[in-house]
Parts: structure tokens; C-alpha cells; sequence
């Protein structure tokens, strides 16, 4: 598939920002290092709706039309895509009773603080697993049609997540030792992840142009695909990519993402070296995403020349 910069722009910088709001509300629930204060709790949560904000501003770009982008929740009983509208939006409202009720009163023991709190936490996990099921709930994309892809956007937005939370405690100048070790986990947990998941692509599965054509007793070969040159479905759906670049870039992706930020974080660290880690760790998941659209291949393509998906 082609991989479209805004897409990739929202589901990392929106996914980080629910992760910093599921940490963030973790964190007051669990008294992680001691939790947050009045004014910590606002501004980490206030960051973590800019972010999400700016993502999904970033999302309408790739729209032919967007002004009808609200139409995307009129069929939230059968499209994934209009579950993960609806709950973006509704996170919305249940944010702002939290920081209103936060402004207002900072105590957890308040009923309805507890409670807000615990629907955040689940609001921000539903919302980057909705996202990774529009994509593994597509059959015609057999590199996307798998658990492992919804499990790989919430570990990996509660990375960025929980780096960001341990940049802002370094900030106030507050531990960080137990966000440490959650921050060490995560990102062993989300790199192991997407070991799995490269592993799984690799193998050979789905559909191919003998399945395709119902001539399974022997080697098809199109002699005509129909074109003679590049097409909007060749282009966009047949995306290629040199091999020796992908397996170049996945070591991007484990050395920014996951090794090198998991390794620094043993030693107690600095925050300019946090955020060095911090924008070191984005870049790979950056370049995460960009693969996981690029390695992708639809169906279609069989029709025009391909062997396998």
C-alpha cells in the first residue's frame, strides 16, 4: 500500500497521546512513583488532547472531500472505522469533565474523579485498538489481517506514552524509578511484538494468482495485465519496495524504536538525554508505520501481474 504521510503523521503522534493519557490516568490510580499533583495532572493531560488533536486534524488531509469526514460515524455497528470515529470523539467530553473536575477538585477520592479516570484509562486504550482493527479487519490486505496489528498500536502508543510521562515527571523534577521499569517493559513488550509481527508477514500465507484464477493444478502467468504502465490501483494498492530497503529500514525501526532507548534507560538518565530518547524513539515508530503500510499488498494486485500477496 501507499503510504500516506498524514495517516502515518495521526496514528503515531494520536496514538502516543491516548498512551500519555492511559499512563497519565495509571499513574493517578496507581500512585505510580508518588502520581501527580493539581497542576501536573493538567498539564500532562492537556498535552496528551493536543496531541491526539493535532493527529486527527492530520487524519482529514488524505480526504478527497474533507468535509464529509463526519460521515465516517454513521455505521459504527459494521465498520471499524466508524468505531474508532465515535470513540475519538467521545474521548473528547469525558476529557474535558476530567481536567475541569481535576481544576476543581484534586482529590481521587471523589466518586466521580475515580471514575472518569478509569474511563479515560479504557477510552485510550479503545481508540488505538480501534484504529489497528480498521487495518486487521481488512481480509484483502493479508499482512494487516491479524491480532498482532491492534496489539502492536496500543503497546506501542503506551510507549511513546509512558516516555512522555517520564519526560514531564523529569521536568517537575519528581522519581521516576517505577516509571522506569514500566517504561523498560513497554518497550520490550512492544519490540517483541513487532518481532512477531515481521516474523508472521514473512511467512508465506494468503492468497495467491493460482487462488485467484482457480487454476491450482499448475504455474499461471499473466501475459497481459492490461496496462502498459503504472495504474491508480498498481500505484497505491502495489506499493513496492526494494527488499534490501525494507530490511534496512526494520533496523531502524529496532534500533530507535526499541534497543537503543530500552538500553539507556537502565542507567538513571538526564532529561536532555530523555528527550534525545524521546525523539529518537518517534523516528522509529515513525518508520514503523511508514513500513507497515509499504510491506503491504492488496489482493488486486494479483490481477496485474503479482505471484502471492
Amino acid at each position: 500500500m501507499h503510504p500516506a504521510i498524514s495517516v502515518i503523521f495521526f496514528t503515531v503522534v494520536s496514538g502516543a497521546g491516548y498512551g500519555l493519557m492511559a499512563l497519565v490516568t495509571l499513574s493517578m490510580l496507581f500512585k505510580i512513583d508518588g502520581g501527580l499533583d493539581h497542576d501536573q495532572v493538567l498539564v500532562s493531560g492537556t498535552l496528551a488532547m493536543i496531541l491526539i488533536t493535532i493527529g486527527l486534524m492530520s487524519s482529514s488531509l488524505h480526504l478527497a472531500n474533507p468535509k464529509n469526514a463526519w460521515r465516517s460515524m454513521s455505521r459504527f455497528r459494521t465498520s471499524w472505522l466508524s468505531r474508532e470515529a465515535v470513540l475519538a470523539v467521545s474521548f473528547y467530553p469525558m476529557a474535558a469533565l476530567w481536567l475541569l473536575q481535576w481544576y476543581l477538585d484534586s482529590s481521587m477520592s471523589n466518586v466521580v474523579t475515580l471514575v472518569l479516570t478509569f474511563l479515560l484509562f479504557a477510552g485510550s486504550i479503545a481508540v488505538n485498538f480501534a484504529t489497528g482493527m480498521l487495518y486487521a479487519s481488512l481480509k484483502t490486505i493479508p499482512q494487516w489481517n491479524t491480532s498482532l496489528v491492534p496489539a502492536n498500536y496500543i503497546m506501542l502508543g503506551l510507549m511513546l506514552g509512558s516516555l512522555l510521562l517520564t519526560l514531564l515527571r523529569l521536568y517537575y523534577g519528581l522519581p521516576i524509578d517505577q516509571m522506569l521499569i514500566i517504561n523498560i517493559g513497554l518497550i520490550a513488550t512492544a519490540g517483541i511484538l513487532k518481532i512477531m509481527y515481521y516474523f508472521w508477514i514473512g511467512k508465506p500465507h494468503g492468497p495467491s494468482i493460482n487462488t485467484a484464477t482457480a487454476f491450482t493444478r499448475a504455474t499461471v502467468r499473466l501475459f497481459d495485465v492490461g496496462h502498459t504502465s503504472g495504474t491508480f490501483l498498481t500505484d497505491e494498492f502495489g506499493y513496492q519496495v526494494a527488499r534490501f530497503k525494507i530490511l534496512l529500514l526494520r533496523w531502524v525501526v529496532y534500533l530507535a524504536a526499541f534497543l537503543i532507548p530500552g538500553t539507556l534507560l537502565a542507567y538513571n538518565l538526564e532529561f536532555d538525554s530523555l528527550m534525545v530518547l524521546l525523539v529518537l524513539a518517534f523516528i522509529g515508530v515513525f518508520v514503523e508505520r511508514w513500513l507497515f503500510f509499504a510491506e503491504a499488498r492488496h489482493v488486486v494486485t494479483l490481477y496485474h501481474g503479482n505471484q502471492r500477496v
